[in-house]
């Protein structure tokens, strides 16, 4: 059985195995094609990337949920290169915004060429994404300019922290709303929309890719205190590192808020500390993976994936929506 997409998703019907494989082999294509251009240092740029490959989870739910139409029809390719170029583009300006020197096992773009670079380059591929978009027709450029701004609104309010008052955990899960959520729904919707599905099942798919999404980023959340590098491919508690505050942090400090235990309150000072240092950082990890926040986290990242699950009820039962539901138990694995 040939695996698909993220996680190791076995897509378990043979015709539908074979379609999905098709799709995003051309999705590969269109990938190249669109990152083309006439300066040959631009491509090189605009492809860096592209042929580093990645998941490419976002054009595999729009070709799944382009099963529940015509799947064949012109615009679902174009559509699912139109949300992988915007996730990448995203990444540019990610990893000028963290200062990250590695990027999907390769030397970021900041780090190769420049700050100036990774963001006219990342810009470059947005308006690529728009060229297309044109050719999809006017619903299809206003979907695509309400997730962009969603996606936007997530990072500066990220960038921003909670107002006053403001719970961090609700604001923590608006910022992944809007940051990840946003264009995992517009997969689903696009791959619907363009298949001609009827409105009722783009807007089941839709809410499906919202919280699909975000439970997404909520199982790296948990997998960056919980796992080793070989599970997760990444050096674990780069987070951590950096000072992001991920929900085991968030949960940490709502505990130790709300009960005031000594232990919490050391755990929390530690984490406001120097994390570059390689004893501390350790020490952090080994304590918040037994605590009780990051089984709180590991609750939170199942219940999302369980309403992602929930909301494809009223979906016909077939090959498409079980690899769907199998993506929710991908991530709820992947969480622990």
């Amino acid at each position: 059985m040939t695996v698909v997409g993220p996680f190791g998703l076995s897509v378990r019907d043979q015709a539908l195995e074979a379609d999905v494989q098709a799709g995003l082999t051309a999705v590969e294509e269109g990938l190249l094609e669109a990152t083309k251009s006439e300066v040959p240092f631009i491509t090189e740029a605009a492809q860096h990337l592209v042929r580093a490959g990645g998941k490419r989870f976002r054009p595999l739910l729009v070709m799944l949920s382009a099963r529940f139409g015509d799947p064949y029809a012109p615009g679902v390719v174009p559509s699912a290169v139109v949300v992988e170029l915007t996730h990448l583009a995203t990444l540019y300006h990610d990893d000028v915004m963290d200062e990250a020197e590695v990027r999907r096992g390769v030397a970021s773009a900041n780090a190769r060429w420049g700050n100036s670079v990774a963001v006219l380059t990342g810009d470059f591929l947005f308006a690529r994404a728009s060229h297309i978009l044109a050719d999809l027709g006017p619903e299809a450029v206003r979907v695509q300019a309400e997730a962009f701004e969603r996606l936007v609104t997530g990072q500066i309010l990220e960038t921003a922290g909670p107002q006053d008052g403001r719970d961090p955990v609700d604001h923590y899960l608006d910022v992944l709303g809007g940051k990840t959520g946003s264009l995992v729904a517009v997969s689903c919707r696009f791959g619907a929309m363009m298949s001609g599905a009827d409105e009722t099942v783009v807007d089941v798919l839709t809410q499906y890719g919202e919280r699909l999404g975000v439970a997404f980023q909520l199982a790296d959340d948990v997998l960056d205190i919980a796992s080793d590098s070989h599970e997760s491919g990444k050096t674990p508690g780069t987070d951590l590192r950096e000072g992001i505050a991920t929900l085991p942090v968030l949960r940490l400090r709502e505990r130790a808020a709300r009960l005031g235990l000594a232990e919490d309150l050391a755990l929390c000072e530690l984490l406001d500390s120097d994390l570059t240092d390689d004893a501390r950082h350790a020490e952090a990890l080994r304590l918040l993976r037994a605590h009780p926040a990051l089984g709180q986290a590991r609750r939170d990242t199942v219940r999302y994936a369980e309403e992602a699950r929930a909301a494809l009820a009223p979906l016909p039962d077939g090959p498409a929506k079980s690899a769907l539901v199998e993506l929710c138990d991908a991530v709820v694995h992947r969480a622990g």
